[in-house]
C-alpha cells in the first residue's frame, strides 16, 4: 500500500459532512488527507486569493522560479511522497507547466495540477480577458491530453465531488489529474453538504485466481527463469510483494533503467540493468536466456528495450502492469497488479536453483576505487567516485543525456532512491526535481547529475534551494554542449554546441552555497568530499570531462539511434 493510500484509508473525518467550507478549503483539507504537505508553483492574479488561503492553511507552498519547473518539483516529490501537487495562474502558467506534466502523466507519477481562471461572472459576452488563448476552455482542453482526469470547479454543487473524483484517480491511476479553480469560486461555500464515500472497485477474482495459477505452473516448470522489474512497483507501493515473490522462490531480479532502485541494488539477487543491446552484455544474455521472464510493473519503452534492440521471446513471458496482464498469449482483464503479487505469494511456489554468474554480480564485489590525481576527469571514473559515497539516505537525480547514461553504473542502496525522467526523457528535469525531492526526504543527501546543456534549461532553480535552506551536491557534467546529440549524429554540428558558463559562480550570483571548478580525479575528490561534509548550503560542482568523453552506455546507444536519427 503506497503512502497516499495509508494516508487516504486513513482519512476517516473526509467522510464526515464538510458544511461551511468553501470549494477552496475543502480542496486543501482533501489534498492533506492524501498526505500532501508541499505544494509547488508561482502565483498569479487568477489565483492570488487561493494563494492566500494556501499560506494561511497546513500546507507548505514553495515557490519557484519558472512554473515548467515547479510542475518538475511536485512530480519528484510525488514519485519520493506519494502525491505531488503544483498550483499556477492561468495559461501562461497553465501552459508553461503542461510539458512537465506531460512527463508525470508519461511516467505514471501523481501530480495534481490546481490552476486559476477567470471568474464566471467575468466571462459574460466572451471578453478578450488578459492571459486567455481562443476560448476559455482552451487550457482544460490541453490538460485533458496529459492528464487521467480534468475538471473545472465551475458549479458550487458539484464542485466537491468533482474534486474527490480527481484526486482519487490521481492516488488510483497514478497520473496527474487537473482542476481548474475560478477565482470566483475560491470562497464559495455550497449550498448543500457533501460526504466523501471513497469509490469501489471489483477486481476479477477469478481471473486473478487462473492468472496467478497459470504463472505458477510455468515457475514450477521453468529452470532458468528472471523477473524484470519496472517503475511501477515503485508508484505502487509493490516493492515488499516483489522481494517477497523472489526470496521465496529465490528468482533473480533484473531491473529497467526507468525502473533503477526498485529494489537495492545490493540485495543478493539482484543482476543489474536490463537494457537491450545498450546494457551490459552479461546481463542482458542473462536475461534473454531465460525460460521464464516475469516482466512485472514494466514499461516497454524503447530506452527500457535498449532501443528495441531486446530479444524477449513473448512466449516465454509473464507480462502484468497496473493495465494489463498477458501470459504469452493469453490475456486477463480486471487484474490488478498488487493482487496479482498477492495471490502468487499465496500459493506453494517452487524455489529455483538458476546460479548467477559471478561476472554479473561485479557491483557487490567491486575492488576499493583508488583516485588518479592527476587523471583528467571522465565521466564513467567520476560515476565510481560518487559510487563510493553512496548510502541508505541518499537520493540521486540524473538528467536526460549522459548524466543518466553514465549513472547507470551506481549501485543503489535503498528503494526508489533514484530519479529520472528515463522515458519521457525531457532535458531540464534535475534541478528543480532537487527542489521537491528535498522537500520530500529533508532527512536525504540530494546528488544531482546535469549535463550542462540541461543545466542551461532549468538551472536557475538552484534559486529556490537556496532560499529554502536546501542542500543539494549539483554536479554539472561541462562538455560544452549537448554531448548526446553528438553520438546520434555523426560529424562537428555547431548546433551541439552552447555558450561556456562559469557554472561554479552561480552562488555568487544567488547570493548562497557553495561552487567547485574541478578538471582532475583530485580535485573532484577534494570537492565532492567537502561538499558531503556541508549540509548547509546547496553545492555545485563544475565537472570539466575530457573532450569527447562518454559513457559506455551512450556509446552503444549512439550506434543504436544513429540509424533512425539518419533516417536510415
Amino acid at each position: 500500500m503506497s503512502k497516499a493510500e495509508s494516508n487516504h484509508n486513513g482519512a476517516a473525518e473526509s467522510r464526515r459532512p464538510m458544511a461551511n467550507l468553501s470549494i477552496g478549503e475543502y480542496l486543501i483539507r482533501r489534498l492533506s488527507d492524501y498526505g500532501i504537505e508541499h505544494l509547488f508553483g508561482i502565483p498569479g492574479d487568477y489565483v492570488l486569493s487561493f494563494y492566500s488561503m494556501l499560506e494561511q492553511s497546513r500546507l507548505k507552498v514553495i515557490g519557484c522560479t519558472r512554473e515548467d519547473c515547479a510542475g518538475y518539483a511536485a512530480d519528484a516529490y510525488a514519485r519520493l511522497h506519494g502525491m505531488g501537487a503544483v498550483c499556477v495562474t492561468y495559461s501562461v502558467g497553465g501552459l508553461s507547466v503542461c510539458n512537465s506534466i506531460a512527463g508525470a502523466y508519461a511516467e505514471k507519477s501523481p501530480v495534481v495540477v490546481i490552476s486559476g481562471a477567470p471568474g464566471m461572472n467575468e466571462r459574460k459576452n466572451n471578453p478578450l480577458l488578459h492571459h486567455k488563448v481562443r476560448d476559455f476552455r482552451t487550457q482544460l482542453e490541453v490538460f485533458q491530453k496529459v492528464t487521467i482526469d480534468a475538471v473545472e470547479l465551475t458549479d458550487p454543487l458539484t464542485a466537491f465531488a468533482d474534486i474527490d473524483r480527481a484526486l482519487d484517480a490521481a492516488d488510483r491511476f497514478k497520473r496527474p489529474v487537473y482542476i481548474e479553480l475560478p477565482r470566483d469560486m475560491v470562497h464559495a461555500v455550497p449550498p448543500i453538504t457533501h460526504s466523501f464515500r471513497q469509490p469501489t472497485w471489483e477486481p476479477d477474482v477469478k481471473a486473478i485466481d487462473e492468472a496467478a495459477a497459470e504463472t505458477a505452473q510455468r515457475l514450477a516448470a521453468a529452470e532458468r527463469p528472471v523477473i524484470v522489474a519496472g517503475v511501477e512497483l515503485h508508484r505502487f507501493g509493490l516493492q515488499n510483494q516483489l522481494v517477497e515473490l523472489a526470496e521465496r522462490t529465490q528468482i533473480p531480479i533484473a531491473t529497467t533503467i526507468l525502473g533503477k532502485s526498485v529494489i537495492s541494488e545490493h540485495h543478493p539477487l539482484f543482476v543489474g540493468l536490463y537494457e537491450g543491446a545498450i546494457g551490459r552484455n552479461e546481463v542482458t544474455e542473462f536475461v534473454e536466456q531465460s525460460d521464464l521472464i516475469l516482466l512485472l510493473g514494466t514499461f516497454m519503452t524503447d530506452i527500457n528495450l535498449g532501443i528495441y534492440t531486446a530479444n524477449l521471446d513473448l512466449d516465454k513471458c509473464v507480462y502484468a502492469t497496473s493495465e494489463a496482464l498477458q501470459i504469452s498469449h493469453h490475456h486477463f482483464h480486471n487484474v490488478a497488479l498488487g493482487e496479482f503479487l498477492d495471490r502468487l505469494n499465496s500459493l506453494d511456489l517452487k524455489p529455483t536453483t538458476r546460479t548467477i554468474p559471478d561476472e554479473i554480480t561485479f557491483h557487490r564485489d567491486r575492488e576499493p576505487f583508488e583516485i588518479e590525481p592527476t587523471a583528467p576527469l571522465r565521466i564513467s571514473r567520476l560515476m565510481s567516485r560518487l559510487n563510493t559515497c553512496l548510502d541508505l539516505d541518499t537520493v540521486v537525480i540524473a538528467d536526460v543525456g549522459d548524466a543518466l547514461f553514465a549513472a547507470t553504473e551506481l549501485v543503489t542502496h535503498d528503494r526508489g532512491e533514484f530519479l529520472s525522467p528515463a522515458y519521457y526523457t525531457s532535458m531540464g528535469f534535475s534541478v528543480p526535481a532537487a527542489v521537491g525531492a528535498a522537500a520530500a526526504r529533508p532527512d536525504h543527501r540530494v546528488v544531482v547529475l546535469v549535463g550542462d546543456g540541461a543545466f542551461q534549461m532549468t538551472g536557475c532553480e538552484l534559486s529556490t534551494l537556496v532560499r529554502n535552506g536546501c542542500s543539494p551536491i549539483v554536479i554539472v557534467l561541462d562538455n560544452h554542449g549537448y554531448g548526446t546529440e553528438r553520438y546520434l549524429q555523426a560529424g562537428d554540428w555547431e548546433y551541439n554546441e552552447i555558450q561556456p558558463w562559469a557554472y561554479h559562480k552561480m552562488p555568487e550570483l544567488l547570493g548562497g552555497g557553495k561552487g567547485f571548478l574541478v578538471d582532475t580525479e583530485a580535485e573532484f575528490d577534494a570537492a565532492l568530499s567537502a561538499a558531503w561534509d556541508d549540509r548547509s548550503q546547496p553545492t555545485i560542482i563544475q565537472a570539466r570531462l575530457v573532450e569527447n568523453d562518454a559513457s559506455e552506455t551512450l556509446k552503444r546507444l549512439g550506434q543504436r539511434m544513429g540509424e533512425k536519427v539518419a533516417g536510415r
